[in-house]
């Protein structure tokens, strides 16, 4: 493919441009399919909601208006409030948007009113149509000038936290897109070589935008895969091309301007484009490992990570070959002609390509000063080294022992939201709005009567607990079916009085009254139940999905270099650099010495889907220079050189790609530090952790120290051989310029 494409480059580039319109148009053409409420189902909890959804009972999106003084606090005027109230009313019930308006309700003090409007339509497409709504509280606000009239909800705070997430990430990439430049230029010398990698990575994020939306048909989009594509597709796009770019660079420098360009990329693709190759299907193959979370928003972060990272690779195959064949052919019409111009000068009768070649000769392939600095020392003491750093990549772990996971509830949204700040007092005005169990009972209809004195015993027992707080609601399906009791949780989800009232409800007052009807299904659903049942299921799920994760990566590093050791070394290091990076997280976000440092509010526990998907990607991103690194080492084994000098020469020569494109990465993840929403800053911070402790303690101690004390055990149960053809690439024959 690489062959083709650079002997037909225009071809090769309309080629990849015209695909990723296509895959673009054909997105926005088709369009995308949302998760709905029903996907986002687990556990008890959403046992109890399919029961609720199937007697019309299910939660409707709703929003509150809250009517207080001026001021905020102090005594509302009666009058004045009802003004505002009627007002409001007759603005909301003309919306189409609105299904009902309730009545409005005093708090206990006399400070505050609310009223409850209830929208039409799914409670996850409300935040779309919510808008009409705030511009009618708006409104109301405008004509009462004299009260404090403000608008919150489920539907105007994810509105709220999706406008900042825009606006967030768009901050992210008008900061990462100048920094990576900057380092992609400090790294080539080239404007032109600097801007390939952005260019390939930012088409490549357009058309994994395009079949995403085609993909989602079949995996529903929970709304996070645009932040993955964006966050994967700039790390892996950058990367593979910045493997490939430095490859032939520094096939280019070998040869000293005996070889064309075609031949030039055409030896890039035989090496680095083929570890590309096998890094991109080892990434897709851990990311699939998610689908087996049995979860949307998993499905949709692996579907986003495969696709882009697919696409990336494909670019490497197709217009990259073509833009290095173009590239190197410019360059070396511009050191001929600049060679002839001194050759005129000092009337020198040499070739033209003479003086470039030799001074491409000269710039090397070898090790680094700094990477040769780290190497002395684990080469002449491997042993010594490995102690050491396994020891501090084990201390780093440490922290994981303590890991607290909870789901990341409204409360820990940013206050910055303008909804989150009316929530905040709407809930001090009225704490029994906090949370909210739902007891959901499924029975025939001839028992409907008896469920229902069932329900209401449960109501007045509740009654006497401390941690429930006023009226219970019980309403029955119109076939009387199914029946739903609501009870005011006063607290909110994540605190200790809310899980234990969770916990006395499941086990002792459902129980000891719906339990005891027979033939009846009971389950309870609710703010607590979810926030505790969602991080339950994720445990469940973990053990199958790091068994597989593992297993993939051990076949994919044996298919990949024929070797059983190698398999389970790849597999020992990813596990220690992943968990050093979410070591590094838990120290960090679960405790509050660093709040100020990163700016963020420590809740004491990290986001339940965080340290899942952290792993996961982490492996696979892992395997990026795994496979790149062995493949140096392996080319060196397949040329005849002993072991012990083919690892230190294939980490030497491929340290300084590997640091830059660790640098890429790192400004690209630590960037997403700098976003208000607490688990995409956690994200961010375990990756940027992760992947510089893998670049430059993984690779360049932990691998070389390991691989030397193995030796040539290291490629058991076979050797790697010289091979017809396998020569080193600067002995092949290939056609000369001219």
């Amino acid at each position: 493919m690489a062959r083709w494409s650079a002997w037909h480059p225009w071809r090769a580039i309309a080629g990849w441009f015209i695909f990723v319109a296509l895959c673009l148009g054909s997105g926005i053409a088709v369009g995308g399919h949302p998760a709905t409420s029903a996907d986002f189902r687990v556990g008890e909890a959403g046992r109890a909601e399919a029961m609720a959804a199937s007697g019309g009972l299910q939660q409707r999106p709703v929003e509150q208006v809250l009517v207080t003084a001026a001021s905020g606090t102090g005594r509302l005027d009666a009058a004045a409030a009802q003004a505002a109230v009627r007002d409001l009313t007759a603005r909301m019930q003309r919306l189409p948007e609105v299904r009902s308006v309730a009545g409005p309700v005093r708090s206990a003090d006399g400070t505050a009113l609310r009223v409850a409007v209830t929208m039409t339509g799914a409670e996850l497409d409300a935040k779309k149509h919510v808008a009409p709504l705030v511009a009618a509280t708006a409104a109301v606000q405008r004509a009462h000038p004299g009260l404090r009239v403000a608008e919150t909800g489920s539907p105007s705070i994810s509105k709220g936290v999706d406008t900042l997430r825009g606006h967030d990430l768009s901050r992210t990439e008008l900061i990462a897109l100048p920094v990576t430049l900057i380092t992609l230029l400090l790294v080539f010398r080239s404007v032109a070589m600097a801007a390939v990698p952005l260019l390939l990575a930012l088409s490549s994020i357009a058309g994994a935008v395009g079949l995403s939306m085609l993909a989602s048909h079949a995996f529903p989009d929970a709304g996070v895969g645009t932040n993955i594509i964006l966050m994967i597709g700039m790390a892996v796009g950058v990367d593979y091309t910045l493997f490939y770019l430095k490859r032939e660079r520094e096939e280019r420098a070998r040869a000293g301007g005996r070889l064309t360009s075609q031949a030039l990329v055409e030896l890039a693709a035989a090496t680095s484009g083929r570890a590309v190759v096998l890094s991109g299907l080892a990434v897709a193959a851990s990311s699939a490992t998610l689908f087996l979370a049995d979860d949307v928003i998993f499905s949709s972060i692996a579907t986003g990570a495969i696709v882009v990272t697919l696409v990336a690779v494909a670019s490497s195959l197709t217009v990259l070959p073509a833009l290095l064949a173009k590239l190197g052919a410019r360059a070396e019409r511009h050191a001929a002609r600049k060679a002839a111009r001194a050759a005129g000068h000092t009337g020198n009768t040499s070739r033209p390509h003479s003086r470039p070649a030799r001074r491409r000769t000269r710039s090397g392939t070898g090790a680094g000063r700094f990477s040769a600095a780290v190497l002395r020392p684990t080469a002449a003491h491997p042993a010594a080294a490995l102690t050491v750093t396994v020891i501090a990549l084990l201390a780093l772990t440490a922290p994981l022992l303590g890991l607290k996971l909870t789901d990341m509830g409204r409360e820990t949204h940013p206050r910055s939201i303008p909804a989150m700040q009316t929530y905040d007092r709407l809930n001090a005005a009225f704490p029994e709005l906090k949370a909210m169990h739902q007891v959901v009972v499924q029975a025939s209809p001839d028992q409907a009567e008896r469920i229902g004195s069932a329900l209401r015993a449960l109501a007045r027992r509740a009654e006497h607990d401390p941690a429930l707080a006023g009226t219970a609601e019980l309403r029955t399906s119109r076939d009387h079916r199914i029946s739903l009791l609501e009870l005011p949780v006063p607290h909110y989800v994540s605190t200790d009085a809310a899980q234990a009232s969770l916990d006395r409800l499941r086990t002792t007052y459902v129980p000891d009254t719906v339990g005891k009807v027979p033939g009846a299904r009971a389950a309870v659903t609710g703010d607590v139940a979810r926030y505790a049942d969602y991080p339950r299921h994720q445990k469940q799920k973990l053990p199958l999905i790091i068994t597989t994760l593992l297993l993939v990566t051990f076949a994919v590093t044996v298919a990949a270099f024929g070797s059983v050791v190698l398999g389970v070394v790849g597999v020992l290091l990813n596990l220690l650099s992943a968990g050093a990076g979410l070591g590094l997280l838990v120290l960090v976000f679960q405790h509050r010495w660093a709040e100020g440092l990163v700016g963020f509010h420590s809740t004491g526990s990290i986001g339940s889907r965080v340290p899942l998907f952290l792993f996961v990607i982490l492996f696979g991103l892992s395997m990026d220079y795994q496979m790149f690194v062995i493949t140096r080492i392996r080319e060196a084994v397949r040329r005849g050189v002993p072991t012990r000098r083919a690892v230190l020469d294939g980490i030497g020569s491929s340290a300084g790609v590997v640091t830059s494109a660790a640098l890429v990465m790192v400004i690209v993840f630590a960037s997403f530090t700098g976003l208000h929403i607490i688990e995409m800053k956690q994200i961010g911070f375990s990756l940027a952790a992760a992947v510089l402790l893998d670049a430059f303690v993984i690779r360049l101690l932990v691998l070389p120290s390991l691989m030397l004390l193995l030796g040539e055990r290291s490629w058991w149960p076979s050797r790697p051989v010289l091979r017809a053809g396998s020569a080193a690439p600067a002995a092949r024959p290939t056609a000369t310029v001219g």
